[in-house]
């Protein structure tokens, strides 16, 4: 994870830049078990369509996108060496906007209130394009790219094409343009966010830390050099194939494939570590790649068979269980190490090491909360009684979580206010 020059203070954000972001992605998680709750109790009324683009958009931008911006601040720095000025007010600038106009949106989808969608559409695209193009900016000034910091480029400009596309859509649903073509931009607006945005960027920052963290094999040069451009160029050539009206499955079938190819090797690099520990977040990282195998293997079965369910559905299930897993595991490596770094760098004399700010068995037990979670999920498509289990888990797992962040905070402030400091 980091580069040569190591990670100094200068370099660094404030460890609340990072921790506000997973808080809210945490809180998200549970108000989303909470609403799933709610309309299988009858509680929120609901109809097919509401329900399943809140579900989809609580997930991707309440949830992923929440952690995945507290992630960048924090590793923008150390993997591209790129020093973003001034994120506390950048953050907290994202961080509002996301929050409120997530909001507008989520009641935009359950009232179809023209207003709360152009609203959700301002907002929305201001905030998230404030923090995405920032960062596409500073990193494309990047002169020597790494292959984890070129693979950022084409998760950011697919997050930004993705907004750019969203905000077309939510203006379509509010009734401001004719949106002609909203059936066809749903689709690029879904592939560039969950298979440019999502999966890109856990690729590019699985480069460096899967072998940092973990001390595996490097990945194949043909890999970390070619696969996220690859990706990239397969999922623009999708929307020349969407709006020339011809079918882009062959087109889905060979990212399918290469998400499989690049599951595969990252499981087999896993398997070869050097330090070969009990580790939660291998677990998280091994049953994240597991799911991603078996998301892709669903879209290759659906093309082959001309079949859509339920192999779409087990196919978007398991793509959560995927992102989710890996979000997790970066959590439980990042929060313990930013706690005690920046402290120990302020110079305090009692700063808690790592497995005191979340020790690792809390991360066992969160591990074996989040695959029942998904396990349930999946298996609630034969077995549809079970459903009820899924908010209750989701509940659960996203408090864990939300707990444990709360209290390393709590540790931060502490040291900060009653332990005795050394002077330099």
């Amino acid at each position: 994870m980091f580069n040569q020059g190591g990670l100094s203070m200068e370099q660094a954000p404030p460890v609340m830049v990072v921790l506000r972001f997973f808080v809210t992605a945490s809180i998200f998680g549970v108000l989303l078990g909470v609403y799933i709750m709610g309309d299988i109790m009858g509680v929120v009324p609901t109809n097919e369509y509401s329900l399943s683009v809140i579900i989809v958009h609580l997930l991707a931008l309440g949830v992923m996108a929440s952690f995945m911006f507290g992630a960048l601040f924090q590793m923008l720095p150390v993997i591209a060496g790129v020093v973003i000025k001034m994120p506390t007010k950048k953050s907290m600038v994202t961080n509002i906007l996301l929050v409120v106009g997530l909001m507008a949106q989520l009641f935009a989808f359950q009232t179809s209130s023209s207003i709360l969608y152009l609203t959700a559409s301002i907002l929305l695209g201001a905030g998230l394009l404030h923090a995405s193009t920032l960062m596409l900016k500073e990193l494309i000034d990047v002169k020597d790219h790494s292959s984890s910091s070129r693979g950022m480029l084409f998760a950011l400009g697919s997050f930004v094409i993705a907004i750019i596309l969203g905000v077309y859509m939510l203006l379509t649903l509010g009734g401001y343009i004719d949106g002609n073509l909203f059936s066809d931009i749903k689709i690029a607006h879904y592939s560039f966010a969950l298979f440019g945005w999502i999966t890109l960027l856990i690729i590019s920052v699985s480069f460096q830390v899967v072998e940092m963290f973990y001390v595996t094999p490097k990945y194949p040069t043909v890999m970390s050099q070619y696969l996220t451009g690859a990706i990239f160029s397969l999922l623009v050539l999708k929307v020349v194939a969407l709006f020339s009206g011809l079918g882009s499955s062959i087109l889905d079938s060979l990212i399918a494939l290469l998400f499989i190819i690049y599951a595969g090797v990252t499981i087999h690099r896993l398997y070869k570590r050097r330090r070969p520990t009990s580790d939660a977040t291998v677990w998280f990282w091994r049953f994240g790649m597991a799911m991603l195998i078996l998301s892709m293997s669903m879209i290759l079965v659906s093309n082959l068979t001309g079949t859509k369910e339920p192999f779409i559905y087990i196919s978007q299930i398991s793509f959560i269980g995927f992102a989710l897993s890996i979000v997790f595991a970066m959590v439980y490596k990042i929060v313990p190490f930013l706690v005690w770094f920046h402290l120990s760098n302020q110079g305090y004399m009692e700063a808690p090491m790592m497995f005191d700010v979340i020790h690792p068995k809390r991360a066992k037990v969160h591990f074996w909360i989040h695959i029942s979670m998904i396990l349930t999920w999946i298996l609630s498509i034969p077995f549809i009684n079970i459903i009820i289990l899924l908010p209750i888990l989701m509940i659960i797992s996203f408090s864990w979580l939300l707990y444990h962040l709360v209290m390393a905070i709590k540790k931060y402030n502490y040291t900060q206010k009653f332990t005795e400091k050394i002077e330099w």
